[in-house]
């Protein structure tokens, strides 16, 4: 199935994940405009009026690009502020949602309303096929690996049992951070690379300087993955589980019932704000830089794997 005509245009087959904190007004700008999709968190903005502005902003700074923006939207009954903030992004006329946690027809049918899309983020594929069951557009197949919340399947699997029964739009989450593994992901059968974590790493995001210095010092082996933090299992980096005065190899189990996204969990607001996710690929990050220059290296890094994949497999 072709792709729609949002993502036509895109330098690179990239969806920039929405992160907690990280994601702001000027990190998306800079996405957009380097060229692909960007995105945040509707619960970033501390109130639906001031996600009123933060879309009154990206839309203005944006306009005229050829990449398009997305909001990642919470659906899970803990989020107290779904209607309102739907009835901001329908004001907007948003282009592209990112649901996660729990597909709602209701919800897509809104969304589709005023014309926009739907990806919904899922870590196998019995929630894949729920998804699509009640409407959504296309997937983000979540798999080991990715910062945030992470599911444990490889990409491998993951893709194989997606695709053998939908065609449209994947996009592919997990230590994805290099323009070698945006064309793996496409070679999995992805439709997109859905990176997250090296954009902490740029000089736009909203995180703090020990936080983006915390992830070009680190490799693989600095993930840990737990659920203690919001009840979901996620990845997180060691060192802020240290500085926090817990022992990252000893962490009690999380609660599912306490979810909280942005408030804290099954921790105070302060301390699950300074527990900092990472994803298994920090490894390929090795300076803080502009979003612009990062975009740059991976058209680059990606245009030479094409190359180096041409030759290794005999095609002119």
């Amino acid at each position: 199935m072709p792709l729609p005509a949002l993502f036509q245009s895109l330098r690179l087959p990239v969806i920039a994940a929405p992160m907690f904190i990280a994601s702001n007004p000027e990190l998306v700008v800079a996405q957009v405009r380097a060229g692909i999709v960007g995105s945040f968190p509707a619960l970033n903005a501390r109130t639906t009026s001031q996600l009123d502005e933060w879309l009154h902003r990206i839309t203005e700074e944006t306009r005229g690009c050829a990449a398009p923006f997305g909001v990642n939207l919470i659906v899970h009954r803990t989020n107290p502020r779904l209607d309102e903030d739907l009835a901001v992004l329908e004001k907007w006329k948003v282009p592209l949602a990112i649901t996660s946690l729990g597909a709602k027809a209701e919800v897509n049918a809104a969304i589709h309303g005023w014309g926009g899309l739907v990806l919904h983020d899922v870590i196998d594929d019995t929630f894949a096929r729920k998804a699509i069951d009640k409407g959504a557009d296309g997937l983000i197949a979540v798999a080991a690996g990715a910062g945030g919340h992470a599911g444990q399947q490889s990409p491998f699997a993951l893709m194989q049992e997606i695709r053998s029964w939908f065609d449209g739009p994947v996009a592919l989450s997990g230590a994805i951070a290099c323009g070698r593994s945006i064309l793996g992901a496409q070679a999995m059968g992805a439709d997109f690379g859905y990176i997250g974590t090296p954009w902490i790493a740029t000089t736009e995001a909203n995180a703090a300087e020990d936080y983006k210095q915390a992830i070009v010092a680190g490799r693989a082996a600095d993930i840990v993955y737990s659920n203690l933090f919001t009840g979901v299992h996620g990845n997180y980096l060691r060192p802020s589980i240290v500085a926090a005065g817990m022992d990252p190899d000893n962490l009690p189990a999380g609660d599912k019932s306490q979810m909280n996204f942005g408030s804290g969990g099954n921790m105070d607001a302060k301390a699950w704000k300074d527990i900092w996710g990472a994803g298994q690929g920090i490894g390929a990050i090795g300076t803080v830089e502009p979003v612009a220059d990062r975009v740059a290296a991976l058209a680059a890094q990606y245009q030479s794997a094409k190359d180096e994949l041409r030759g290794r497999i005999g095609i002119g």
